[in-house]
């Protein structure tokens, strides 16, 4: 969806092996290039999610300690050449107290229109509104099923879309064969209105509806020793139903690192452009990599 920051953010703003078991496949998905990315702030690392804004240079990014920075890219034609951000901004409770280690583990991102963050947690299942990123957290109201959730499963992807609706969904379906339920908050209550089918062993870890209206899913399998794979589905909504997936990127072991968030938005030439971001999990042996690939007309 369209994205821009409000006037608070762009104030806050100024102030494992590298073992490919199968060659790559990309369906309708061209490659740009990724950029690794290294700071030496403290807490540095960890990134669960991403929203880059209308100019594609702009961006919130979220790690899953629950800090929350927003950042520039520099951009060397289409590549990313450089990335600079503010301060780490350690997100707050409703209470405006600092969250607690439990209480910190953000995982979904979304920016709406009027620069507002909404973030997903799991652990202590939940769905918080920021007004800025200094600001107190004002909590949606909760789905009976979020207290079902597995402590390390939850709701990694979060995604608005046009209306401002917003969509989640756990990490885990409950069974392998088990579809993914969808969540949405609409009119100041959730639903489940669907189910995303359940194909392999992949796990949702982000999700973004794109400027074409459709519904991106990134998805992770780790295939042992070889590494992370990532894979992308989009799917068309219309009400209540969900229709027409299409696979777009299934990448070989070890070809990205950990990727998490995803953010689709549209580049000066009018392609759709996903850019997405890995959660190094504060491991020496991994890497934080933005990656980016492009939809072609």
């Amino acid at each position: 969806m369209s994205k821009r920051l409000g006037l608070a953010l762009i104030a806050g703003l100024g102030a494992v092996l590298a073992l490919a078991s199968t060659a790559q496949t990309t369906l309708n998905l061209d490659y740009i290039g990724s950029y690794t990315w290294t700071n030496p702030i403290p807490d540095f690392g960890g990134f669960s999610g991403l929203e880059v804004m209308d100019d594609g240079l702009t961006f919130v990014t979220m790690t899953d300690k629950g800090n929350l920075a927003l950042g520039v890219f520099s951009r060397d034609g289409d590549r990313i050449s450089d990335v600079s951000i503010g301060p780490l901004v350690h997100l707050k409770s409703s209470k405006n107290e600092p969250l607690t280690p439990f209480q910190s583990d953000a995982e979904g991102l979304a920016v709406d229109r009027d620069g507002r963050i909404y973030v997903s947690f799991e652990g202590l299942h939940r769905v918080a509104r920021y007004a800025t990123p200094e600001s107190p957290a004002e909590l949606l109201p909760l789905h009976p099923d979020f207290a079902k959730f597995q402590s390390n499963s939850g709701m990694e992807a979060l995604a608005m879309d046009a209306d401002s609706a917003i969509y989640t969904l756990p990490e885990r379906s409950g069974g392998v064969t088990r579809p993914f339920h969808v969540y949405r908050f609409r009119n100041g209550s959730w639903t489940q209105p669907f189910d995303i089918p359940r194909d392999g062993l992949f796990l949702p870890t982000g999700g973004d509806f794109g400027p074409d209206g459709r519904l991106y899913l990134l998805e992770r399998h780790l295939n042992g020793i070889f590494g992370f794979q990532s894979r992308i589905r989009s799917f068309e909504i219309t009400g209540d139903a969900l229709t027409d997936e299409k696979t777009l990127l299934v990448s070989s072991s070890g070809r990205h690192d950990n990727l998490e968030g995803l953010s689709v938005w549209r580049d000066a030439e009018g392609s759709i452009r996903l850019t997405m971001i890995s959660d190094d999990n504060f491991q020496f042996f991994q890497t934080t990599e933005i990656v980016e690939y492009r939809l072609p007309k």
